[in-house]
């Protein structure tokens, strides 16, 4: 960021979801910037500004419409999100990379070869895997939706780890 530029604001607040307890969102005036569950307000906030400086405001109007979206997609009502996404703080390789898992349809996998391959370095497979493991907007960028080359789960950071990979695909198989 430029010195003569002031840190983005960044609006956030969190909503109740039985199957992951409280569900954290964090938007700019671009787009979503974090999304988070299985954590602490003081953990959220710790996530947010892992990528730079910002201005943190506690904000729940700002967040309702991208919480109820999250929720919907939870409850298997929503296939696809309808947010704009704040790229600040990311670099283009992990831009690339989770442009293509954002493009992974409702219901299906890739691997992470196949993702390496999509953004032009097919044998990045594991740096792709390292882009996904830092993932700051889970659900939204569908991590989950990448597989393991042979076609088994493979890592998730998200709270509940595997665990809560084959959950997520499983809500995706039953509501295609």
């Amino acid at each position: 960021m430029p010195n003569n530029q002031s840190p983005p604001l960044v609006y956030y607040a969190e909503s109740p979801f039985s199957a992951f307890g409280l569900i954290w969102a964090a938007t700019t005036e671009k787009g979503l910037w974090s999304l988070s569950y299985g954590i602490d307000a003081e953990e959220f906030k710790a996530q947010i500004l892992e990528r730079g400086p910002v201005t943190l405001i506690y904000d729940e109007s700002k967040l309702a419409l991208i919480l109820r979206q999250v929720n919907d997609f939870l409850s298997g009502k929503r296939e696809r999100f309808e947010l704009a996404i704040d790229w600040r703080g990311m670099t283009d390789f992990q831009i690339a990379v989770r442009k293509a898992v954002m493009a992974l349809p409702y219901g299906e996998t890739a691997s992470y070869g196949e993702i390496a391959a999509r953004v032009g370095n097919p044998r990045a497979a594991r740096a792709v895997g390292a882009v996904q493991a830092s993932n700051p907007i889970s659900f939204v960028i569908p991590c989950h939706r990448v597989l393991g080359s042979d076609g088994s789960l493979h890592g998730y950071g998200g709270f509940g780890g595997l665990k809560t990979k084959a959950w997520l695909l499983e809500l995706e198989t039953d509501h295609k």
